[in-house]
């Protein structure tokens, strides 16, 4: 079973089991999220990024007196996590939730993380809770993320509750500096920017009107690199937290991080 469906009268998903990653959601019959392409995970659907989201630069960092080495992409970074490629595991299943697991043993890592991953639906709504536990012997960094792609038209635009602020970045890499910003009242049109946000968002367009709650995962990447898409990343921590430390947590063995956040669709 490479793929679980999932559905209810109103809503219908598909999650891959290699990388937990959501290849398809949709509301009453129309999508939702960009259906995805298993081979590029991270352009389309909604993939999974553990243990760090978006870039470590040099694709290396130092962690309680060791230096690790990470897979690099073209641009010489680490990129997206150590899961996306990798087969989780089925533990639970219903008819519109399912539970996957993960045990995460790499060379590029201080320790050994068991990941869970819970799908579920409502009647127009999609659930996503993520449980990392350090199952090995040493302390664990950790920032966790997901990289979905909501489908919108021309018109899209975003409405943040609470206070906004941009992290200042140097080709991509946070600085860990961060400046005030209104998202709500943006001009520009074009993003690959981490943002620190207190509050939920609301992502409105002629398409669909959808709702991001957030729980203990505060920053939140903007890519609108895709066509008719923008992706907003829910993360528990900026890009290059292991160098800037901004929203990094240590988990220590024995004990867990709890994620997730709720997209709810408000009119499609």
């Amino acid at each position: 079973m490479e793929c679980i469906e999932l559905g209810n009268n109103v809503s219908q998903a598909i999650i891959c089991r290699r990388g937990a990653y959501l290849l398809k959601w949709s509301v009453l019959g129309k999508d939702v999220i960009l259906p995805g392409n298993r081979d590029k995970p991270t352009w389309s659907g909604m993939a999974i990024m553990i243990p760090f989201a978006n870039r470590v630069r040099g694709g290396e960092y130092e962690f309680e007196g060791v230096k690790y080495y990470l897979p690099r992409n073209e641009e010489g970074h680490a990129i997206h996590g150590l899961v996306l490629n990798e087969e989780w595991d089925v533990i639970s299943i219903g008819e519109d939730n399912v539970a996957l697991r993960y045990i995460l043993n790499h060379p590029g890592y201080p320790t050994e993380l068991t990941s869970i991953i819970k799908y579920a639906l409502n009647d127009r709504g999609l659930n996503v809770e993520i449980i990392v536990r350090n199952t090995g012997l040493r302390n664990a960094p950790l920032v966790v993320g997901a990289h979905p792609y909501f489908i919108v038209s021309d018109d899209w635009r975003m409405r943040v509750q609470g206070n906004t602020q941009i992290c200042e970045s140097i080709n991509k890499i946070p600085t860990g500096k961060l400046i005030p910003f209104n998202l709500s009242d943006a001009v520009r049109r074009e993003f690959d920017d981490c943002f620190l946000i207190s509050g939920d968002i609301t992502l409105e367009s002629q398409y669909s009107i959808i709702r991001i709650v957030r729980r203990n995962m505060p920053y939140v990447q903007i890519f609108t690199g895709v066509p008719n898409a923008v992706a907003i990343e829910p993360m528990s921590g900026a890009p290059d937290a292991y160098h800037n430390g901004m929203g990094l947590t240590i988990i220590k063995p024995g004990e867990e991080g709890r994620y997730g956040f709720t997209v709810n669709i408000l009119r499609i």
